[in-house]
């Protein structure tokens, strides 16, 4: 019998060990697949850790030379609707980071809790890596102020990909803009493109935010420290009559405590 070359002992919870050919055959399949049903949210994370290869140990030294992104290491915080109490950020003053984060959600209905879990990524620490990012995801489109439509994902994905170097936000940048039509085409790469290669380059490295414990802080003074201004993004009449609403809400629920 041929025997596997690597430690088939999982390493951590839900890790999946794998040889340099299934890493491989994983990564193209994933790849084909994704780019056929791009809404397989699966296939897309197997995507990003078969083919992160030496952007994580980077990434890991990058926090590790930054205080916040040191703690980070440390703490290992997750986030999801069990971690952070989402009600609780509808109640901060207007204009803080928390309230923000809150408003960004409800405008696009996301939730923080459909990330999925790290599989391949063999290295402990590497993996949290890689789900600490997956897990902000959503916080580099607030603090951007970007939406979840099709433009708006890509023009984050190559923010990323100029920020933090992982591959799968240039393999999406690349395949991405197929699914658009010729008008979303040109608003991408004449105005949402040359700002996110422009910031994302510019901006602090977003790995080493503590988002978490920036809640209170003022929106516009956090996006000053992070280097982050003149976002193009775009919102419909839509999303903005579904905030307001949310505002209402909001209200009413502050008035009743």
């Amino acid at each position: 019998m041929r025997t596997r070359l690597i430690n088939t002992a999982p390493a951590y919870p839900g890790h999946i060990p794998l040889n340099s050919f299934e890493n491989a055959f994983l990564a193209v399949g994933s790849a084909v697949m994704s780019l056929l049903d791009p809404y397989r949210a699966d296939l897309i994370a197997a995507l990003g850790e078969t083919t992160a290869g030496p952007a994580l140990p980077r990434l890991r030294d990058i926090m590790l030379a930054s205080p916040e992104g040191r703690q980070i290491l440390k703490d290992r915080p997750r986030i999801n609707t069990k971690t952070v109490d989402i009600n609780a950020l509808g109640q901060l003053p207007e204009g803080t980071w928390g309230r923000t984060y809150k408003t960004w959600l409800e405008r696009t209905g996301v939730t923080p809790d459909s990330r999925e879990p790290v599989h391949y990524v063999d290295d402990p620490e590497l993996a949290y890596v890689m789900q600490r990012y997956r897990e902000c995801h959503d916080f580099y489109h607030s603090i951007c102020n970007f939406s979840v439509n099709v433009e708006s994902e890509l023009a984050i994905k190559y923010f990323e990909f100029a920020n933090l170097g992982l591959p799968l936000a240039a393999i999406s940048a690349i395949g991405g803009p197929l699914r658009l039509n010729a008008k979303k085409r040109r608003t991408l790469f004449s105005e949402y493109v040359p700002w996110a290669l422009k910031y994302g380059s510019t901006s602090q490295c977003l790995i080493t935010v503590y988002w978490e414990k920036r809640w209170e802080q003022n929106v516009e003074d956090l996006r000053t420290e992070l280097r982050i201004r003149d976002s193009p993004a775009k919102w419909s009449k839509k999303s903005m009559a579904t905030v307001a609403s949310a505002e209402v809400a909001n209200s009413a629920d502050s008035a009743s405590s």
